[in-house]
């Protein structure tokens, strides 16, 4: 078999999303609930504000700040304590010249009042009579109606992954369904004679089942909906059968090993017969990563993609491919990288981009990336690596001391 259609990592990432033109994902509405970690399909706009009354941020005492003028602890001010608002109930009171009320933290400011005294600078003198000794100048600690969130703004921008920040945000402004992308259904068949599951101590030439487990979490963690994750042998007519059954359930297969050029390395030759548009890509300049195959089945609108076997090159194709599709498909905004200096001279791979996994350390200077050095199948250098650095195939290297860009997985 030989290495056919080899892309660049830019030429790869253009034939992918120009296929998922044709499988963008679906919207759905979901609770609140459960829409932790889901990807907001709409732009979401308040049509209220956020507070919705004048709202005290400290324990204290709402005032007319005039009233304050040369507050001191030997000299206070003493004002008569029309009401103890409530949190949770209106302020009933208007406060004037020589009067105030006693507010909670997020309770309600009374009309009138333009400043509050923290509760610290305070002494209380029975119940209707109150010492103050600071100073406090017009709108101190009272957030005013709409300056958290004014009607009419976008809270939340579609692409947005939603978290705990996210979630209390709509929780505020009453949403209850959650207009969110529907995730690719995806399929993870890892393949080899040699592979045996975790349970089983392995045999002389034989392995644990890596992929299966470390695609199936990056899957997971993606936000996407993992369907089925299994090992699968080296049998032409098992596989494919798993993989045709897998294309009618799902929106994305991803097939580690059987991608480059050993005898059973069939994935090219199966991915060809059951899909009429078959395999766009068979080689990706990319170390590692160099045995990747691209394809896609346009009846049954998915995705195909066949990754080395070696879990760390598995683990990369699969951030750098397919991780970066779904974010362009449902525009989520790409994570800023971090600057950091290399600590070591480093060779490039001419023709090919190489990604260096690296993990970062605090120095005198700034950050610095230590590469983290390893074959493609050793899967703890993932484990070790912070993140990574892409040297551009026409670039000779990285020297000692050079600014570089470290992007996260």
């Amino acid at each position: 078999m030989k290495l056919l259609k080899v892309d660049t990592l830019a030429q790869a990432r253009k034939r992918l999303l120009e296929a998922a033109k044709e499988c963008l994902p679906e919207t759905e509405r979901v609770a609140l609930a459960d829409a932790s970690g889901c990807i907001l399909a709409e732009d979401i706009v308040s049509e209220e504000m956020i507070p919705a009354f004048r709202r005290s941020s400290v324990d204290g005492y709402a005032v007319c700040s005039k009233d304050t003028a040369g507050a001191t602890e030997s000299i206070p001010v003493f004002l008569k304590v029309l009401e103890e608002v409530e949190i949770g109930h209106p302020a009933v009171s208007k406060i004037e010249p020589g009067t105030c009320a006693y507010v909670p933290t997020g309770g309600m400011v009374p009309e009138g009042a333009d400043a509050m005294v923290m509760v610290e600078y305070s002494e209380r003198f029975g119940t209707d009579e109150v010492a103050l000794y600071e100073n406090v100048p017009y709108g101190k600690c009272i957030v005013l109606p709409g300056e958290d969130v004014k009607t009419g703004d976008i809270v939340l921008k579609a692409g947005t992954r939603i978290g705990p920040a996210q979630a209390g945000t709509l929780a505020a402004l009453g949403v209850v369904q959650v207009p969110v992308f529907k995730p690719w259904k995806v399929a993870v068949l890892s393949t080899g004679d040699e592979l045996v599951r975790i349970d089983q101590v392995p045999g002389p030439g034989q392995v644990r089942d890596i992929n299966t487990w470390a695609l199936s979490c990056y899957v997971k963690k993606t936000g996407l909906e993992l369907v089925s994750a299994e090992a699968v042998k080296d049998e032409e007519v098992l596989l494919e059968e798993k993989i045709r059954e897998a294309v009618k359930a799902c929106d994305l297969i991803l097939i580690s090993g059987g991608s480059s050029q050993g005898k059973k390395d069939m994935t090219m030759e199966i991915l060809n017969r059951i899909s009429k548009e078959g395999v766009f890509t068979h080689g990706l300049a990319l170390k590692p990563g160099k045995p990747t195959i691209l394809g896609y089945d346009k009846e049954k609108h998915t995705l195909l993609g066949g990754l080395p076997g070696h879990p760390a090159a598995a683990l990369t194709v699969f951030h750098l491919l397919f991780v970066w599709l779904w974010k362009q498909v449902t525009g989520q905004p790409d994570q800023p990288p971090l600057e950091a200096f290399m600590t070591t001279n480093l060779a490039g791979a001419p023709g090919k981009t190489t990604c260096l996994l690296v993990k970062l350390q605090m120095a005198p200077q700034g950050l610095e990336a230590e590469p983290v050095f390893g074959k493609s199948g050793l899967i703890s250098t993932m484990a070790e690596a912070d993140g990574y650095v892409l040297i551009d195939m026409n670039q000779e290297g990285l020297k000692k001391g050079e600014q570089v860009k470290v992007y996260r997985f």
